[in-house]
């Protein structure tokens, strides 16, 4: 086998662009319309996901893997025609000491 000439991806991160490319492919088969805010929002989630989570949290990792094969699996039927994000961002705590 002939070397690709790219870094050998580990087995979560060729699961991370599996979902990814099913999300793209997915999006095609929306309206034009559709398809653009799809593809806007699925690039937006995973390159802050990309950002913000760290490479080594693995549990993290798998938990987000799962809910986008929901997430995809939704979007592949007739019926739906778009994604949504929430982003949800929890106040900081001040821890005091008594």
């Amino acid at each position: 086998m002939a070397p690709s000439g790219g870094p050998r991806l580990s087995g979560l991160q060729k699961q991370v662009l599996s979902l990814y490319r099913g999300f793209l492919r997915a999006a095609r088969l929306k309206s034009l319309e559709d398809r653009k805010k799809i593809e806007s929002l699925v690039s937006a989630e995973f390159r802050r996901n990309a950002k913000q989570i760290d490479h080594k949290n693995f549990l993290h990792i798998e938990y987000l893997l799962r809910r986008g094969k929901k997430q995809l699996d939704q979007l592949k039927s007739p019926c739906t025609v778009g994604l949504s994000s929430i982003n949800v961002t929890l106040p900081q705590t001040q821890h005091t000491r008594p």
